[in-house]
């Protein structure tokens, strides 16, 4: 029933067929059940986990089955990459070739065995990070009630929750969590309270009641006679009739929610995905061309006929598609992430996902929950009101409190600024600690588990039991230091357990909406004294005297006065958003046992508490570094506007903003709009109120239409959907774990400054990713020169396929992930966020990489000549009979024909290939900065990198089963300092190129590119 909320009890009553006083028959139960489903579409909600599956059953008949993604599909989805086809394409060719030749074993196997285990591996790092399950469904059964007291045939019986169905009457009572979506019908305390924190994000519990709700277009916060599956009741009793069940409530609205949001692509991969479709084509395209080049060859006789000369050009065209990919990148890309992610843990934030790490640093937007985000989500009092005196000096005095947390710590200031070292000796004080401490229903105890201190019961107690704390006990000058040396579990409630013990507590007037107070008769001593809190005006209005803080006394309460509380009042409610108490005494007969309604009058007013969910001490300072950055912050709260506003005064939302009347719009105002006026909204907006979790969801979608990359921040299970929405989903640590398992990171200290220092530091790993990105691309590139280079000029092969994969792996993965430990700039946060569809390499930067990679090429290629021309221990050739040893066999020579299967030409220029590329990589500790400003050693990484990778290369020359494994030999003093000869001039083309690169755009010998961006480019969202 979706309207039950504006229907009359009668109504819907009548709607389900049941009587109130004995509620559903068995057979309508199952009619029911037959009819709406029953309750089992969360609470049933079922997964298995053995690393490969996860699926749901026993589903209601509503709900469609969902499954998860099969292990196999998994696998499959990981080779679902047009490079790693071509890599898969390019080893079964390699293996066909082989055996087409004749070759058997080892030799056959290997170089097709090699790259099948480097896409094994990439594949195997995909599947576990995808195989991270989402247990976001599954842990919203945590907020489902285990069991409910529900009235059948007459009798009221303990069922299981999942055995609701719609109709059935159920009683609730204080600590019982919701079972499903009821409807109020029957009030059985003087009130009935809900925290529906995790739903709607209110700070504070609401009242609920019978009355039909008149809104049009009405929120969860409107409906104030539906009670909502998965909220708690705080205060009161209560029974109503179930209206909705499974998927059919507001818990279950948020579960088909995160089930339809489909998981965005990341900037970064999706420039990835366009560089591989880019690259493919030039590498299908330069293959083609090769093959075509040497046609004329094809019919050379050391081939031994056309068709064996085709496949020799084609295995070399192979040969060119494994140099031109980078092997590496997938699983250098993963391995700087995750190097990334370490270091965002140090600062309190956690990666769930990878590649949200990335992006991070072209966050545009944060839309922040204001409860539990910005504030502590901990009620707290912060100002305290009293009267100082009626004769002289000004007739109130106000305290301040620190502290905004539920922790009893925290210091009271007077007016001045001036610390109270003893606050249990002011009489008004001490007053309202003993009020605070005994008319109160709530429990402040410690968890040892959790470290910290939680509450059982309202917010607005728990606050006021803190702020007993915080006066302490009167006649111990020692005593503030004494109750820190308590242990944190008796601290918790020391002061208020000391007024329990000292006074008895006779008789309880509970709060009701009518008087909007509460009261509690206490004994002490044969004096008998009620206390009464509640609303000022409720409170002040019933008072006819006032306790002066000055001296004890007690006077009248002249009207003048009670004009001056009343102002305080409005001050603290209106100007500084606070929600007010007013706390008051009065001296009853002794011997009195009961209290009635009549008894609240004539009361002596002690003070008045003004209590807040405070912001985080730190927040203001992070707003600030999200403004310089470029960084729009939205606050986003289910609250209503006049407390949010207050909130965004004091953290700064709007110091930057002289009018922010346009900025700031509840959910209502904000769908009355016109679209136009909307999305012209959407621009300014700061603020955004009385929202529900499917507003935040299209607050989120509406962004990302105007192509903001949109990080939302959160903690309730009502955050869920919009933080699997967001291009990053920034979870609360101490929140919910259903927000958690929906986010992409959470911050283990809950505190929003870690997001400023989480972005700052994406920012810098994407910086490092496109190093090392430019760094692989600029050493493929030379191996792609290398061999096209070598099939122009009709030279033998300069590199077997085999050497090119261990240079892309070995050589190429250690230096580029080293590169992601490159420091982060300075200025990294004084900067706007970089545009979604930046390309990781274009215009003058391609130029410069397509030199330095044309450059690595020609030496590799020189080093081959310069063994069989002009080395000492070469074979001297003249150049002629090297471009033409295919006919070697067919002519008389001076020289032996197996002069040209000798490993030592093919080892001196893999070597120089390595050591240019180690070069190289120096070149990559800054994009435009000279190797004489930022030194080598400034990432020692790097440089232990490139040692190790020199080791290796080492190794594999001078280790005999290495070196016949990959057709090395080992290398002469002379020919070592050939390959230094050739592989030094990197660093001085590099660092002329940024020289050029650092001087204004008209100096670059007037290279203007037609198209900016080299690599194809998309919609930056799938409309």
């Amino acid at each position: 029933m979706e309207d039950a909320f504006a229907r009359s009890v009668t109504e819907v009553l009548e709607f389900f067929g049941v009587d109130p006083t004995k509620g559903l028959t068995d057979s309508q139960v199952k009619e029911n059940a037959r009819i709406y489903g029953n309750n089992e579409g969360l609470s049933e909600w079922h997964y298995e986990h053995n690393g490969e599956r996860t699926y749901g059953k026993k589903l209601w008949s509503r709900l469609t089955r969902m499954t998860s993604t099969p292990f196999w599909k998994l696998v499959l989805k990981q080779f679902d990459d047009l490079l790693v086809k071509i890599l898969i394409a390019a080893a079964l060719i390699s293996f066909i070739l082989a055996l087409i030749d004749g070759e058997t074993g080892l030799t056959a196997f290997l170089e097709p065995s090699v790259i099948l285990l480097i896409l094994a591996a990439n594949a195997a790092v995909g599947v576990i990070t995808e195989t991270n399950a989402e247990k976001a469904l599954e842990e919203l059964r945590a907020y489902q009630a285990d069991v409910a007291t529900v009235l059948r045939n007459g009798c009221f019986s303990i069922l299981p929750a999942t055995d609701l169905v719609p109709g059935d009457i159920v009683e609730v009572g204080v600590g019982c969590k919701v079972p499903a979506d009821m409807r109020m019908i029957e009030m059985l305390s003087n009130q009935l309270r809900v925290d529906q924190a995790i739903l709607t994000g209110e700070s504070c519990s609401v009242a609920k009641d019978l009355e039909s709700t008149l809104a049009t277009k009405a929120v969860y916060q409107d409906k104030k006679n539906i009670l909502f599956s998965g909220t708690v009741v705080v205060a009161g009793r209560a029974r109503a009739v179930v209206v909705g069940v499974g998927s059919n409530t507001a818990m279950g609205g948020i579960r088909d929610a995160m089930l339809r949001t489909e998981d965005e692509v990341t900037p970064l991969k999706k420039k990835l995905d366009e560089f591989g479709t880019f690259l493919a084509k030039v590498i299908a395209g330069i293959c083609v061309l090769v093959w075509i080049v040497n046609i004329g060859h094809f019919r050379d006789p050391s081939h031994g006929g056309f068709l064996r000369g085709a496949i020799h050009y084609f295995k070399i065209a192979v040969a060119l598609a494994v140099a031109a990919i980078p092997e590496g990148l997938p699983a250098v890309v993963t391995t700087c992430l995750a190097l990334g992610t370490k270091r965002m843990a140090r600062l309190n934030a956690i990666v769930r996902s990878l590649p949200s790490v990335e992006t991070l640093g072209c966050t545009t937007v944060i839309c922040s929950d204001k409860t539990g985000t910005l504030t502590t989500n901990m009620m707290s009092v912060s100002k305290i009101c009293v009267v100082h005196s009626v004769d002289h000096g000004p007739i109130t005095a106000e305290f301040c409190v620190s502290g905004t947390t539920y922790a009893p710590e925290g210091i009271i200031f007077d007016s001045a600024g001036m610390q109270l070292e003893f606050p249990a000796q002011f009489p008004c004080l001490l007053q309202i600690a003993m009020c605070s401490a005994l008319c109160n229903e709530s429990i402040l105890q410690y968890n040892p588990d959790k470290a910290n201190y939680e509450k059982i019961g309202e917010s607005t107690e728990v606050a006021l039991r803190v702020l007993a704390e915080k006066v302490g006990i009167p006649g111990f000058d020692s005593m503030p230091s004494a109750l820190n040396m308590l242990s944190k579990h008796e601290r918790a409630s020391y002061c208020n357990r000391y007024w329990e013990n000292q006074f008895k507590k006779v008789s309880v007037l509970e709060f009701s909406r009518d008087r909007k107070m509460m009261s509690v008769l206490c004994s002490l001593k044969q004096q008998e004294i009620l206390f009464s809190k509640g609303a000022p005006e409720s409170i002040i209005s019933r008072c006819t005297s006032i306790l002066c803080n000055n001296d004890g006394s007690t006077v009248p309460l002249t009207m003048d006065v009670r004009a001056e509380l009343e102002a305080r009042f409005h001050s603290f409610a209106g100007k500084e958003s606070l929600r007010c108490l007013a706390l008051a005494l009065k001296r009853m007969p002794i011997g009195q046992q009961t209290l009635s309604f009549d008894d609240e009058k004539d009361l002596t007013f002690i003070g008045l508490v003004g209590m807040l969910d405070p912001p985080r001490d730190e927040v203001r300072n992070a707003m600030l570094s999200c403004i310089s950055a470029g960084i729009r912050v939205i606050v986003v709260t289910g609250d209503n506007k006049s407390t949010a506003e207050s909130l965004c005064h004091q953290i700064g939302a709007f110091d930057h903003l002289e009018d922010f009347a346009a900025r700031s719009y509840t959910a209502s105002e904000f769908e009355e709009l016109s679209p136009l006026q909307q999305t012209l909204a959407l621009q300014r907006m700061v603020l955004f109120t009385r929202v529900e979790p499917s507003h935040k969801k299209m607050l989120v979608e509406a962004l990302q239409h105007q192509n903001e990359v949109v990080a939302m921040t959160g903690d309730g299970v009502n955050d869920a959907p919009a933080l699997k929405k967001a291009d990053i989903g920034i979870a609360m640590g101490s929140g919910t774990a259903v927000a958690k398992s929906a986010s992409d990171m959470v911050l283990a200290d809950d505190n929003f400054a870690s997001v400023v220092a989480a972005v700052a530091e994406g920012r810098a790993i994407y910086n490092n990713t496109k190093q090392f990105i430019r760094y692989m691309i600029s050493s493929n590139i030379g191996e792609v020169v290398c061999i096209f280079v070598a099939a122009v000029l009709g030279i033998p092969e300069t590199l077997v396929p085999v050497q090119l994969l261990w240079v892309n792996l070995v050589t190429d993965g250690l230096p580029a992930t080293a590169i992601g430990f490159n420091k982060q700039d300075s200025d990294v946060m004084k900067v706007k966020p970089r545009k979604v569809n930046e390309a990781v390499v274009s215009g003058w930067l391609f130029f410069r990489y397509l030199v330095i990679g044309a450059y690595v090429g020609l030496a590799t290629v020189a080093g081959f000549i310069w063994w069989f021309v002009y080395s000492e221990s070469g074979p001297r050739l003249p150049y002629y009979e090297l471009i033409n040893f295919d006919t070697c066999s067919t002519r008389e020579t001076s020289y032996s024909c197996n002069i040209f299967d000798d490993r030592h030409p093919s080892t001196v220029s893999m070597t120089v290939l390595v050591v240019v590329e180690m070069f190289n990589a120096l070149n990559n500790l800054s994009e435009n900065q000279s190797l004489l400003v930022i030194a080598p050693w400034s990432n020692l990484w790097l440089v232990g990198s490139i040692v190790l990778t020199m080791i290796l290369h080492i190794l594999i020359l001078y280790v005999q089963p290495l070196s016949v494994l990959f057709s090395v030999t080992p290398l002469s003093w002379a020919d070592w300092a050939v390959v230094l000869y050739l592989s030094f001039p990197v660093i001085l083309i590099d660092e002329i190129l940024k020289f050029f690169s650092r001087k204004p755009r008209g100096i670059r010998f007037n290279l203007r590119w037609r198209r900016p961006d080299l690599l194809p480019k998309r919609e930056l969202r799938d409309k």
